[in-house]
């Protein structure tokens, strides 16, 4: 079910209305349309196309999946995509939803491929800024804009708190295999997050260039605002991707030093092990040696023992070995 809004001299006139009857409006400089398409099919795209001219480079490119966050620049209007992106808190994966949109001159069309991403929430930043109505699509899209920028700082901000108990997981006891799969969840999140969120840069830049006509000067701070939290992420986003990697060097320097010590144990008792088989080994022997045969060469061996082995566990001990 598509959605649609129809606002005529910077003031909301329809809501709700067929698609079909966009066209009745579009013709009209006063008029600012916009409408929202979820999962669309080709024939129903096509029938848009042609309303709109839109042209077949774009609408290609809306059926292709996973395409990069990106502004192309057409004749009669502009194509973008963008990416709006929620975090399961459990489980720390990513759900994303890709976001064509087509701006002409007075139109706004939004493509979603699946339903995620909740268009009520453009509609109610929207509803909140009334006042800057006047400005046509540049007004829409700034709000659709925004929410899908807002949405990535609830990202980055929910990666950050989970990244962060993450760390005080690692110190605070042992590691897990739960704990190691939690961190390459995180670690694959942040890197699909990166993908989506570091070229809005070049998107929203492009936007604000005076020669394409989008962002009307009365607009224009409320864009470079937009812009100012894009790059603000795209830093956040910088400083996870470093952070998550010291975090991993440091679950393996841990896993390295519990083998070492594991190891440095191992030694230790094989050494004080040692001490009582070389002695009694003499017991063996086809060969006399001094006390053979004679209580005294029994208690002079298991005093040897006693005193080599207690001398050798507090050497290791001493050193931290045991």
């Amino acid at each position: 079910m598509a959605r649609t809004r129809l606002y005529r001299h910077g003031v909301l006139e329809a809501e709700g209305f067929p698609v079909a009857e966009v066209s009745d409006h579009v013709a009209d400089p006063s008029c600012a349309i916009w409408f929202d398409l979820c999962s669309p099919s080709p024939e129903e795209l096509a029938m848009i196309s042609e309303e709109l001219g839109l042209h077949e480079l774009a609408v290609e490119d809306v059926l292709q999946d996973r395409q990069r966050p990106k502004l192309d620049v057409y004749d009669s209007h502009l194509f973008l995509t963008v990416y709006g992106e929620r975090l399961d808190d459990e489980t720390g994966e990513l759900a994303s939803t890709e976001i064509n949109v087509f701006v002409t001159p007075n139109a706004l069309v939004t493509v979603r491929d699946n339903d995620l991403f909740d268009m009520r929430e453009v509609v109610k930043r929207w509803d909140a800024n009334r006042d800057l109505a006047k400005y046509g699509v540049g007004y829409l899209l700034h709000g659709l804009l925004d929410v899908v920028v807002d949405g990535h700082f609830t990202v980055i901000q929910a990666l950050d708190d989970q990244l962060e108990d993450l760390e005080s997981d690692l110190f605070d006891g042992r590691p897990s295999p739960a704990l190691q799969r939690h961190t390459f969840a995180l670690r694959k999140s942040l890197v699909g997050f990166r993908r989506s969120a570091l070229p809005m840069r070049e998107v929203v830049n492009s936007l604000i260039r005076r020669d394409l006509h989008v962002v009307e000067p009365g607009m224009a701070p409320y864009y470079q605002d937009v812009y100012d939290h894009v790059l603000r992420i795209a830093e956040w986003t910088d400083s996870l991707r470093d952070l998550i990697t010291n975090i991993r060097e440091t679950h393996l320097t841990q896993q390295g030093y519990r083998l070492n010590d594991i190891m440095k144990k191992l030694t230790s008792w094989a050494a004080i092990i040692a001490v009582p088989t070389m002695i009694t080994g003499f017991y063996g022997q086809n060969v006399p040696y001094p006390g053979s045969e004679q209580p005294i060469g029994f208690w002079t061996s298991s005093l040897v023992i006693v005193v080599a082995s207690a001398g050798l566990y507090l050497a290791f001990r001493k050193r931290d070995w045991l």
